[in-house]
């Protein structure tokens, strides 16, 4: 069995590599693959490895670009922490990566989800519908995570403190906790600098909602935990899209994609293949 540095690895030597301005350094976007553009934005916490089990089945139909979001992965700080600051900085990026009138679709997993329905609301001309994938921010209960300390721990202890972070906050069930998960928990996030608890919690995404001129639709694990009870995610969504195309992903926890890739992979191509809803367009 390949270990998950050298999957990661080979994963990212398939990808074309793109700078552009962050703060006073470089954000760093992945791209594989040919077609229609699609931007996959990771969690919190996390960098474009979230999206390591859909990358080849998402760049066999699309050109997929996966950023490392502003303070995490290898992106700079940005150079402010708020959305307007991130938008433009993500705005930046798209003038490099898309054709001249180009527009993505864009599919935002948590503090993702966020930053992408901001990134909408202010640079709708960039974007052909958003998805968003258990993302918090939109003032409803937050579920109960259980996460326990791992540093100083070593051997065992450590691995044992790790999986039950993993199944306290982003997956369901332990056998899906395997080697790729807990490197990812580890790895990512030690490379993330972005406190985001303040772009997302508790009402960040729904601060949005109302200015959003493109289509937005969502997945949901049915076991998400820091974002529970998917029915009422749905509900308050549809405040505001009613039309919106909403899926449940069965027994996923929150890393939906992660956790169940062939359902999320079949799920999101099937709903990016429907022509994009007509939107009232109000004021860029």
């Amino acid at each position: 069995m390949t270990d998950p540095v050298t999957t990661i690895a080979e994963c990212e030597a398939r990808a074309r590599r793109v700078e552009t301005p962050c703060g006073d350094g470089a954000m760093v976007w992945r791209v594989w693959g040919a077609g229609p553009p699609l931007v996959l934005g990771h969690g919190a916490q996390g960098n474009w490895p979230h999206w390591i089990r859909n990358i080849d089945a998402l760049s066999e139909h699309y050109t997929v670009i996966v950023p490392d979001l502003p303070g995490h992965g290898d992106s700079a700080m940005p150079g402010a922490v708020d959305h307007d600051t991130i938008s433009a900085t993500i705005a930046c990026g798209m003038r490099d990566l898309l054709e001249e009138g180009q527009q993505a679709d864009f599919a935002g997993f948590s503090f993702g989800g966020a930053v992408f329905a901001h990134f909408a609301a202010r640079y709708p001309q960039f974007v052909r519908r958003v998805v968003i994938v258990g993302a918090g921010g939109l003032d409803t209960p937050h579920g109960a995570v259980d996460l326990g300390r791992v540093g100083g721990l070593v051997g065992e202890e450590r691995r044992a403190a790790i999986k039950r972070n993993l199944l306290g906050l982003m997956l369901q069930h332990p056998e899906t906790v395997d080697e790729m998960a807990m490197h990812l928990l580890v790895a990512n996030g030690r490379q993330a600098r972005l406190p985001v608890v303040d772009l997302v919690m508790p009402d960040k995404l729904l601060d949005a909602l109302p200015r959003l001129t493109v289509p937005l639709d969502a997945i949901w694990g049915e076991f998400d935990r820091p974002h529970p009870d998917p029915a009422l995610q749905e509900s308050v969504l549809r405040k505001f899209q009613p039309d919106m195309d909403f899926r449940v992903i069965a027994d996923a926890g929150h890393w939906t994609m992660y956790e169940r890739p062939e359902a999320f992979n079949a799920a999101i191509l099937d709903m990016l293949r429907q022509p994009p809803r007509i939107m009232e367009q109000g004021p860029c």
